[in-house]
């Protein structure tokens, strides 16, 4: 198909009325194409829809009004900012966000293009729940959680969502209804319309690809499919939907040899992981209103994740320190899924009901150490750091701008100034100001 914007054209902005001029052409989907465009000397992108579109989604230009007018959610949407038009053009667009190199998509890492460390995918974990969270929170949903509108960082985790003008109103119906594989069962079975607990479900979906390279419903059911036609779809995402690693039901498991990623990675992560992976699954496609695990439950889960994260002594891989699993072992040993040698496992702070690691690169945020500072990761507070006169002797460098004050067992209470280091002795309770650790083994 030829392109409908040509580089160096004009398009004019609805509410400004200021010109942007086309730069580049990005790439097209189904909907319509994106370009590189510049206004006023910044660049931005510039989604144009093509004209036979319009007749399918008759309420789109409805949709991305609103919700240029409602307001982005979060800076990790690359949210309408203004509709577009062209006197010669039949079709219109509009310009958002340009997304930034770095950004890579989630089939990239399905691929193997790109290979994040745990940490970056669970901080796009934390990401993706707490940004949809807040898209709800507007009384709006996604209606296509899927992977080809979620871009993150390989290194840092970081995300950016787009294809936001498929958000709509929550409960409104609209020609939107998913992206197969990823859609609700209840969608699939033709009993409902898209929602915010759809949108659970998709985000399910989706974090589980991310964390075990599989899709949690593609077990013996579908390696026995020869054809995987609309009604064989239907099936096994719709009415005989039944999880890979249903504990009451093992007629869907992996099939060694063809779904070897769910095999492989479903034994590396902590049980508390496990367990909501297990009810979204399960109770979640049984109750769609009850079942569904809430994104603040996935955001709880991914920052614990964060904490929990180990280095192998033996091969260097990140692995898991995993309470449920020591409790349920003989004695105190964790084993490296990668090389299967004991873990050693470092020191590790309490603070609250929150457990953190404390490896040679672990920080604290004020999300650790301050109540009133919920979900901020926007700058450490502390950082594990090394003595430099002595690298065996490891310290909690004050990174904030308080004085803490710490108790070690038998020695009089010590003032760290903002700056300097604390030893991590075992049993040392550290006073934060908002919040009390203590520094264990």
């Amino acid at each position: 198909m030829s392109q409908l914007l040509k580089p160096g054209q004009v398009v004019t902005l609805g509410i400004s009325g200021a010109k942007c001029q086309v730069k580049q052409f990005l790439g097209e989907g189904t909907q319509g194409e994106v370009h590189r465009a510049d206004l006023d000397g910044k660049p931005v992108a510039l989604k144009w829809y093509f004209p036979e579109y319009l007749t399918v989604d008759v309420r789109l230009q409805e949709r991305i009004k609103m919700a240029i007018e409602r307001g982005s959610p979060s800076d990790r949407f690359l949210w309408p900012i203004e509709l577009a038009s062209a006197p010669d053009l039949p079709s219109f667009g509009y310009i958002m966000p340009l997304r930034e190199p770095r950004f890579k998509s989630i089939i990239d890492m399905m691929k193997r293009r790109v290979e994040p460390s745990f940490r970056a995918v669970a901080t796009a974990g934390f990401e993706l729940a707490h940004s949809y969270l807040q898209l709800h929170a507007k009384g709006l949903c996604y209606r296509d959680i899927s992977f080809g509108n979620v871009f993150f960082d390989p290194d840092t985790g970081e995300i950016r969502i787009c294809d936001n003008d498929n958000v709509d109103t929550d409960g409104n119906p609209g020609s939107i209804r998913g992206t197969p594989r990823f859609m609700a069962p209840e969608i699939v079975r033709n009993e409902s319309e898209p929602n915010a607990m759809t949108d659970l479900f998709s985000l399910a979906v989706l974090l589980f690809h991310m964390f075990m390279m599989h899709h949690p419903l593609e077990g013996k059911k579908e390696a026995e499919i020869h054809a995987l036609d609309h009604a064989a779809m239907c099936k096994l995402y719709g009415t005989e939907a039944i999880f890979i690693f249903d504990q009451n039901d093992t007629s869907n498991r992996p099939v060694p040899g063809i779904h070897d990623n769910a095999l492989v990675f479903w034994p590396i992560y902590p049980q508390f992981l496990l367990n909501l992976f297990m009810r979204a699954f399960t109770d979640g496609i049984r109750d769609s209103n009850h079942g569904r695990v809430r994104e603040s439950e996935w955001r709880e889960a991914m920052i614990r994740l964060r904490d929990s994260i180990v280095y192998c002594g033996h091969c260097g891989v990140q692995s898991f320190y995993d309470l449920d699993a020591l409790r349920q072992s003989s004695g105190p040993v964790l084993t490296c899924w990668a090389c299967r040698k004991s873990l050693q496992l470092p020191p590790r702070i309490r603070i609250g009901d929150s457990v953190i690691m404390l490896n040679f690169d672990t920080q604290l945020y004020p999300h650790h150490i301050d109540s009133n500072k919920v979900f901020d990761f926007s700058k450490p507070v502390a950082a594990v750091t090394r003595h430099p006169n002595d690298p065996n002797i490891w310290g909690l460098k004050n990174l904030s701008g308080d004085k803490w004050v710490a108790t070690k067992p038998g020695n009089p209470t010590l003032e760290i100034e903002p700056g300097r280091s604390l030893a991590m002795a075992i049993g040392t309770r550290v006073n934060f100001g908002n919040r009390q650790g203590e520094i264990r083994l």
